[in-house]
């Protein structure tokens, strides 16, 4: 999710359903103890761009019912949607 490209939602939902079934296979290996070093930083960045991706839908959906722009959200650095609080 590192592009600044404009992204329209259903484009943002169609990675999201991507990234959690790569997600999935990756926490199965993991599970089944064929996780390798590489899977294990892979999930890492999965789990990164699947928070950038909801915070980028959060963000324009935001925009949307303020009656703004959509478009001017923009994906955020992963230092910061990783320490959002929950």
């Amino acid at each position: 999710m590192a592009s600044q490209t404009v992204m329209e939602d259903p484009q943002i939902h169609g990675d999201i359903e991507h990234l959690v079934e790569e997600e999935h296979d990756l926490w199965r290996r993991e599970s089944d103890g064929t996780a390798s070093d590489d899977d294990r930083r892979r999930l890492e960045a999965v789990k990164v761009s699947l928070d950038q991706c909801w915070d980028l839908l959060r963000q324009r959906r935001a925009l949307r019912s303020a009656g703004l722009d959509p478009e001017a959200a923009d994906v955020r650095r992963s230092d910061v949607v990783e320490n959002y609080e929950q």
